[in-house]
């Protein structure tokens, strides 16, 4: 993970540096991209998953099942296939902080506009792709305060369950805000977030979403978590 310094300012990247300011995106490795400092563009990376368009739908009870990973009891394995709408118990990790559990449901899979990636300044790298929505929502349900923290390494699947292309947003974007856990994340604390997809052609829907967050990018050689 690059530790540059970074202004709040919001562009984007599409699996190539652009102009020299931003780094280039991985797809299942468990490092995060981080851009150079810029003056005054809000900057954001472009990220693999995919979704079809999908309604919020009501969240249920977290899932479980055997092969949890790595000491979490309970927790959701890797592989594991959940709908719109449910919950996996995750454990989670950040930087210094270890130990976290977190309740992870995906709320819904939302088409946007083309028009929508222009804050981004893409240009040509976008061209004729449609942009969607992953919402999701992040529940502590640990004992671990995760003040701070960062829950990303969401994507988006397509419709054949290859990676969508996706858009890592730094800086502000007001369509798909992804934020750090406030201060005083603890057990009950609740926040939503949203993370890019983008389809290829608007014939080709972003169909679902996967999770590769620690540890199951490091488990079953990098399956993670699905929600269709």
């Amino acid at each position: 993970m690059s530790t540059n310094t970074m202004r709040r300012a919001t562009t984007g990247v599409i699996g190539l540096a652009v102009a020299g300011t931003l780094t280039l995106t991985g797809c299942k490795s468990g490092n995060e991209e981080v851009a150079p400092a810029q003056p005054s563009t809000p900057a954001a990376q472009p990220s693999s998953g995919g979704y079809d368009s999908a309604q919020p739908s009501t969240p249920a009870s977290p899932s479980t099942g055997g092969d949890a990973p790595a000491g979490a009891a309970g927790a959701a394995k890797p592989g594991q296939t959940f709908k719109i709408g449910e919950t996996a118990t995750v454990p989670f990790s950040y930087g210094n902080t270890k130990g976290g559990t977190i309740a992870l449901t995906v709320t819904a899979v939302e088409q946007g506009q083309p028009a929508d990636l222009d804050a981004l300044k893409l240009g040509d790298k976008v061209k004729g792709m449609i942009p969607y929505y992953i919402r999701y929502s992040v529940k502590n349900v640990g004992t671990v305060d995760l003040s701070f923290a960062s829950v990303g390494h969401m994507k988006g699947t397509l419709p054949d369950g290859t990676e969508a292309q996706g858009v890592s947003v730094i800086g502000k974007f007001e369509k798909c805000k992804d934020e750090t856990l406030p201060k005083g994340f603890t057990n009950g604390q609740t926040q939503t977030s949203c993370a890019i997809a983008l389809a290829p052609s608007a014939q080709t829907k972003v169909a679902g979403a996967e999770y590769w967050g620690d540890p199951y990018n490091s488990l079953s050689n990098g399956k993670g978590l699905f929600w269709k």
